[in-house]
């Protein structure tokens, strides 16, 4: 059966970046479409967004937020008027110019992000200091025309949720910003058993117009890194470009401070790198579609069918199930389910019903467990729970195996060359060091974490004093 199946997937160490195109095809999760850098999402891939988007919702909904829709188009004179904000996304800006046939008087933006509107709709509603805070987000789908483009990691368009909101002070929308960050942190971790790296994005790298910017970073079976999440603090740079104010409890006016928080289908990318083997795709079960695929063996013999939909019936109860009762080959079924990386697998066949027992198979580590049906769902509930730590604190060894100190630059390309992964290394907070790794490493700051080492005290670049620890890596 190997055989058979390692001509569907290229190798890992062979070629990452075929292996993960082949995936992503080969798993059903997307289809190319006819506009270059676009991508269709297929229903399973759909079912593993819808999932993860559950997930992340609730908490949204949990945390005081209320879900609401801005339009699609923004004309140009309204994008201009954060001036670091357009100038950040210019280059990555879709136009309409015709409605029809006609030409239009002003250019419409295809949005890359709304926050101009958001902010042209907070001028009109927020008032006084009892409108405070303002809590919205949006799910909604977002253009950026990317020169280099890969299925979920970098497309033409995306889906995305983008929190926006408008509070009182400035400590208000740090609070914010940082509680949203965790957030997205404990979906990472807890649904989709990825570890990752808190921090804030150096000047360099933040969102255009911000004041801070914080991040999730996490590290890829190839050793590069993936922004997974990022939450932004917006200061009053954006109200002050709009007018939006609010009268306080003194009668005085003053500007609201905004943040802004993105979530976006590249995390599908990285569920796929973090957790993927040669087979294809491990899903952690918590974001499953579905968690459970009952292949009955023999299914022509009498009873097999009949007992195995009764298993999909009882075992809905505790866990997403799903049966193939197609005229395919068991081993056809095993290959297919694997590659779709569904994490139990769950064989019956008419020795098994006999023997009042079925076969288990765990998708992460390849295990076949023979349970007594009389044990089957609460073993069943439990070896989900294993799978899903079980994926979590390998991925956490892999970055920790994967993440190297350096103290000099020829350190930092060697460790790169060598092991790539992340690097912790001391930072001056100068940009032209910042700017020299890059252009002798391919290398970037992925963020100046929220836990802090003293690694050393000179500045990996320059060689001048350092206090601040930084992760590198080359990214995607």
């Amino acid at each position: 059966m190997a055989k058979e199946f390692v001509k569907d997937i290229t190798a890992m160490d062979e070629d990452f970046a075929q292996w993960y195109t082949d995936v992503v095809t080969k798993a059903d999760l997307i289809d190319y479409s006819s506009v270059r850098g676009s991508m269709i999402i297929r229903p399973y891939g759909f079912a593993l967004w819808d999932n993860i988007k559950n997930e992340v919702d609730r908490r949204i909904k949990e945390t005081g937020h209320e879900n609401v829709y801005m339009p699609l188009f923004i004309p140009e004179s309204l994008l201009q008027k954060e001036k670091d904000h357009v100038e950040g996304f210019a280059p990555e800006v879709a136009w309409v110019t015709h409605g029809g046939s006609e030409e239009l008087a002003e250019r419409l933006v295809v949005r890359p992000t709304s926050e101009v509107l958001f902010c042209e709709h907070y001028k009109n509603i927020i008032h006084s200091y009892r409108d405070l805070p303002k809590l919205y987000n949006q799910w909604a789908n977002v253009v950026r025309w990317e020169k280099t483009t890969r299925p979920f990691l970098r497309t033409l368009e995306f889906l995305w949720q983008e929190g926006h909101t408008a509070h009182a002070t400035d400590e208000d929308a740090m609070e914010e910003t940082i509680k949203m960050l965790n957030v997205y942190a404990d979906v990472l971790e807890n649904t989709l058993a990825i570890p990752v790296v808190k921090g804030e994005k150096t000047e360099k790298e933040k969102f255009a117009g911000a004041k801070h910017t914080f991040t999730v970073e996490s590290l890829m079976h190839d050793g590069k890194a993936l922004q997974s999440g990022t939450s932004h603090h917006f200061g009053t740079g954006f109200a002050e470009a709009f007018g939006i104010q609010y009268t306080d409890k003194d009668g005085k006016l003053q500007y609201v401070h905004q943040t802004s928080w993105g979530f976006t289908t590249r995390v599908i990318g990285a569920l796929i790198m973090v957790h993927g083997d040669d087979r294809g795709l491990v899903i952690p079960p918590k974001a499953a579609p579905t968690q459970v695929m009952i292949v009955p063996i023999a299914q022509h013999k009498e009873g097999v069918l009949d007992f195995a939909y009764d298993l999909k019936n009882s075992l809905g109860k505790v866990a997403r199930v799903d049966i193939d009762a197609s005229d395919k080959k068991p081993g056809w079924k095993f290959n297919e389910y694997e590659m779709k990386g569904i994490p139990v697998r769950l064989e019956v066949g008419p020795k098994d019903i006999e023997n009042k027992q079925v076969v288990l198979v765990r998708r992460d580590t390849l295990e076949k467990i023979v349970v007594s049906m009389d044990q089957l769902e609460e073993k069943l509930v439990a070896l989900l729970e294993e799978i899903q730590s079980n994926l979590y604190n390998k991925a956490l060894k892999h970055r920790e195996e994967r993440t190297s100190v350096a103290t000099t630059l020829a350190e930092l390309k060697e460790s790169l060359e060598a092991k790539p992964g992340f690097i912790k290394a001391m930072w001056c907070g100068e940009l032209a060091c910042e700017e020299k790794i890059k252009e002798d490493t391919s290398a970037t700051s992925r963020c100046i974490p929220f836990e802090q080492e003293k690694v050393s005290d000179k500045c990996v670049c320059c060689g001048k004093d350092a206090d601040q620890m930084v992760y590198w890596a080359k990214a995607y």
